[in-house]
């Protein structure tokens, strides 16, 4: 049964080493009232009817905001043709989620042509699930949220997408183009290593999507993007603009109000973003490995050169956590500033800044308690909303 409309008993978490947005403040306590974050303190008191819990130094985080994740298609097929029910699937990932830290997840859902992939990515599943989604947010233990990614070749999705956006359904919209040969597939042995990996499909299939990017890249309705962009901004939905491989596509997708660069496949991009006062986030997979799985911009070296603002899991959620830490570790980043890149900056980018992302009286109590002082960091104790909705058993 969800417990999301049930007010959480007030707490205090003490003998934490607190990640504020500037700064640690060690042996700190933090008193959360009625979800809310209400003390942040170095002297604490004692709490009078309410949940004391001793934090015994761990580090108390900020939970972790995560705008772009693509694992609810791994989650539902992790094999092509493997397909789980949808229910349990969202049911053990929305359990995983909380086990890294996430308090708020944006699902990718993507919006293809029917016949360029499996059904998968189809608009018809896509709007399936958003809808699903939708539904079934209050019983999620993560704060739900949709991430509409659309492929600027496929022309037949403007009239579902406008839609859903119309119905609020839709709380990020990014745009991208897969054409191989440009952006993340410069290398177009790599989109045919790609697509029949990790689709499914067969040389034959490759070749006849090829064929087909190639063609629909040729007549890309910009006049239909503008309109959808204009939605967006109408509806203050938050545009980003997917695997920008030059400083024309930058200036091209500012224009239609895109203020978010995900993954930019190369320091020009990445350069021309900020040149446009875009935010620019990164793979924290690519973080994390210390490249990127197809050869473009690594992640560290972005920051490093202060090119970057947010961390994805892309596709793997445990490494938000590791990829922060690693920063640190390199002395890319100081802690705070390694946090805020899974917190603060990606809740400001998708208008959830003033609500969550960051431990500052007045905000929900979305917080993360780290053990940091094995080999391995570990994420012990997640609260969403002042509730404790993931636990270790040590």
């Amino acid at each position: 049964m969800s417990t999301a409309n049930v007010t959480p008993p007030d707490m205090i978490i003490r003998n934490v080493r607190v990640v504020t947005p500037d700064d640690i403040l060690p042996d700190a306590a933090v008193t959360v009232t009625q979800g809310i974050i209400c003390d942040i303190t170095t002297r604490p008191g004692p709490i009078s009817g309410g949940i004391d819990i001793d934090g015994q130094g761990c580090l108390l985080m900020p939970g972790f905001i995560d705008i772009h994740s693509d694992v609810i298609e791994t989650a539902i097929q992790p094999r092509p043709g493997g397909r789980f029910p949808i229910d349990v699937a969202l049911h053990e990932l929305d359990k995983q989620l909380v086990a890294c830290g996430v308090t708020a997840i944006f699902h990718c859902l993507c919006f293809l042509s029917n016949d360029e992939r499996p059904p998968f990515r189809n608009a018809e599943m896509t709007d399936f699930l958003i809808h699903h989604l939708q539904g079934r947010k209050d019983e999620f233990r993560t704060r739900t949220y949709v991430h509409a990614r659309y492929e600027i070749t496929n022309d037949e999705g403007f009239a579902p997408v406008e839609k859903l956006i119309r119905d609020r359904l839709i709380h990020l919209f990014s745009i991208m183009d897969h054409t191989p040969g440009q952006g993340q597939f410069t290398d177009v042995g790599h989109f045919r290593a790609y697509y029949a990996k990790a689709r499914g499909l067969s040389a034959d299939h490759v070749d006849r999507l090829i064929e087909r990017r190639l063609e629909a890249s040729s007549r890309v309705d910009w006049a239909g993007l503008e309109h959808l962009a204009a939605i967006c901004r109408d509806n203050a939905i938050c545009m980003a603009s997917h695997d920008d491989d030059s400083s024309e596509k930058v200036a091209a997708v500012s224009r239609l109000g895109v203020t978010l660069s995900e993954f930019p496949v190369n320091l020009e991009a990445a350069t021309a973003a900020r040149r446009h006062g875009m935010l620019i986030s990164l793979g924290s997979p690519n973080v994390l490995r210390g490249a990127s799985l197809t050869g473009n911009l690594s992640g560290r070296d972005a920051i490093g050169a202060g090119l970057g603002d947010i961390l994805c899991s892309d596709y793997a959620p445990m490494s938000l956590l590791h990829a922060a830490l690693q920063l640190c570790r390199e002395n890319i980043l100081d802690l705070p500033s390694a946090v805020r890149m899974i917190s603060l900056n990606p809740a400001r980018a998708a208008g959830l800044g003033e609500f969550t992302g960051s431990i500052e009286t007045g905000k929900a109590a979305d917080l993360v308690m780290v053990d940091d002082r094995g080999k391995v960091a570990d994420v012990v104790r997640t609260f969403v909303g002042g509730r404790e909705v993931f636990r270790t058993g040590n």
